[in-house]
């Protein structure tokens, strides 16, 4: 469950950076999403990804109707160039049988959404007519049939498949479903995905904090970022910086998660235990990519269970989370759509970057006067300084061979999704 294959051969991989698009690759070729469905009633559908197609019970609209409050007339009895004068000899409300006779040369007042008399092809607004005195109505030259109708089908057909398997499910889903007859929605289910902190320097938010120490902030911004995913979190709090407590730690949510997502212990240095314990359990995957900041992110596994290791300053979580762990976990939850968004927009600063590694760095997007958008550099790009990503809306993308942008120059941008969002 969850893992096809992934790399045996990852030590000649870890001898080098691995480029942000291989592996990108990897998790598309070798994961697959985990299987197991459930139905759920629509209102608990949302942000779920759709494990079957939906199909149209019924045609959208399911009857021809008004698209306007008015009155419905045959537009053979009105006068081409002149203004017609007719009685009104019945009402139809939504809902509602007729009241009256709808009967050619004459009116029927409709309201919107009503369905058209037999016969009847034309709505014209209320606006546009004069009540007479005596109750008949006046109506402008030049009314055409089909007139603010709206036909049976026009918008969806019977049998037709409205959406389909793998959409991750939004508002405007939920309102197709819900229209053309369904009551509830077949989905994947939530990844399960433990979560934890390692380092003997992290304290919870709240308590004292010894000198030489820091607040655990990674751990709960994971947790907010996977908050808008299909998945379902255990907090495993903190971890020490000791090598046994680490292996039984992974080996220990593994066994009940799909996967295991650590922040920090996953790069060079001697208290970075994270890596070697997965590899004691299982395989490493990835564990270095050519990227600015974020250099140490890790793809593995334990048992079938994915682990995804994420480096230990705060804006290098963020980003990888965005561009290497979001797209694993939409990847494993059968999500179709994976990919972040990509725009372009004009800078308006300049920046200059050494060549060699894709950078990714913080900028706010401002509306101009024109109603154009334009980046601003936030400042502080440091890999810890968790005010850029507070100030910022979007990830400017310099790629490797990239010596940086100019300002003026036209910058890809990635928006950052609903948890994230400024």
């Amino acid at each position: 469950m969850g893992v096809r294959r992934l790399l045996d051969d990852c030590c000649a991989a870890a001898k080098r950076l691995m480029p942000l698009d291989e592996a990108l690759a990897i998790i598309d070729r070798d994961l697959v999403p985990v299987t197991d469905v459930e139905t759920v009633p629509l209102w608990a559908a949302l942000g779920r990804v759709l494990a079957h197609d939906v199909t149209a019970r019924i045609d959208l609209p399911p009857a021809t109707n008004s698209a306007m409050d008015g009155y419905a007339v045959i537009a053979a009895d009105l006068d081409a160039d002149a203004e017609t004068t007719l009685p009104v000899t019945a009402r139809q409300a939504a809902g509602r049988p007729l009241d009256g006779t709808a009967q050619a040369g004459a009116a029927v007042r409709i309201f919107t959404g009503a369905p058209m008399p037999a016969g009847f092809d034309a709505v014209v607004m209320q606006e546009e007519v004069t009540v007479q005195p005596d109750g008949r109505v006046t109506i402008p030259p030049g009314v055409r049939p089909g007139r603010n109708v709206r036909h049976a089908g026009e918008d969806v057909e019977a049998g037709s498949v409205v959406l389909h398997s793998g959409a991750r499910l939004r508002a405007q889903d939920i309102a197709m479903a819900a229209a053309v007859g369904h009551g509830t929605m077949t989905v994947s289910r939530p990844l399960r995905v433990a979560v934890f902190s390692t380092g003997d320097e992290l304290h919870e938010p709240g308590d004292d904090l010894p000198p030489g120490c820091i607040y655990d902030s990674n751990r709960h911004a994971l947790q907010a970022m996977l908050a808008g995913l299909p998945v379902a979190v255990t907090d495993l709090g903190r971890l020490a910086d000791d090598p046994a407590v680490v292996t039984r730690a992974i080996e220990a949510a593994a066994v009940d998660h799909d996967v295991v997502m650590t922040t920090g212990g996953v790069s060079v240095g001697e208290e970075d235990h994270v890596r070697q314990a997965v590899e004691a359990k299982g395989a490493i995957t990835f564990w270095r990519l050519n990227i600015k900041p974020g250099k140490p992110v890790a793809l593995g596994r334990v048992g079938e269970t994915v682990f995804i290791g994420l480096p230990g300053n705060p804006v290098a979580t963020a980003v990888t989370f965005l561009l290497v762990a979001r797209p694993i976990l939409l990847r494993l939850a059968g999500a179709r759509d994976i990919a972040l968004r990509r725009f372009q927009v004009p800078a308006g600063f300049s920046y200059v970057k050494k060549e060699g590694r894709r950078e990714f760095i913080r900028v706010r997007l401002e509306t101009q006067a024109d109603g154009g958008t334009l980046a601003r550099l936030e400042r502080g790009q440091g890999s810890h300084m968790i005010s850029s990503l507070v100030d910022s809306h979007a990830l400017a993308e310099l790629a490797e061979d990239s010596p940086g942008v100019r300002e003026g120059e036209a910058l890809t941008v990635i928006p950052f999704p609903d948890t994230m969002a400024g």
